[in-house]
């Protein structure tokens, strides 16, 4: 695998960004969705693509990898906001498909992530010697 320099240029973390701009497009600018809704989708989906860039930016795997499952973990709170979206007709069935399926496969590119960090020699940048 190539050296990665930053996280805007991971995989993953371009694709939570592209999903965070279609929650926006799908329900934050929707005036017929809840505010708690609005609320709470906003922060899980950002959360999923920080969380990445916190990872990343603390140049260890071991801590990387804790980050990574906690945006793991709000990819799939954001599923069961969608699914709550949906049930309350703030969303369209299509709308609804489309997120649910980019937030699975963007979890399961997480999980591969992972699972390449956890079997790489490299431990992080944080330890390599001067």
């Amino acid at each position: 695998m190539a050296t990665i320099n930053n996280f805007e240029d991971l995989e993953i973390w371009k694709k939570s960004r592209i999903l965070c701009q279609k929650v926006d497009a799908y329900l934050l600018q929707n005036p017929n969705c809840s505010q708690n809704i609005k609320y709470q989708i906003d922060r899980s989906s950002g959360s999923v693509m920080d969380n990445i860039a916190e990872g990343f930016e603390r140049e260890g795997n071991k801590e990387f990898i804790n980050f990574l499952s906690i945006s793991k973990g709000s990819c799939g709170e954001v599923r069961s906001q969608l699914i709550r979206a949906f049930d309350r007709k703030f969303i369209n069935e299509n709308e609804f498909n489309d997120l649910l399926k980019d937030f699975a496969e963007l979890s399961k590119m997480i999980s591969g992530f992972m699972k390449y960090l956890k079997n790489t020699e490299h431990n992080g940048n944080k330890f390599l010697r001067p």
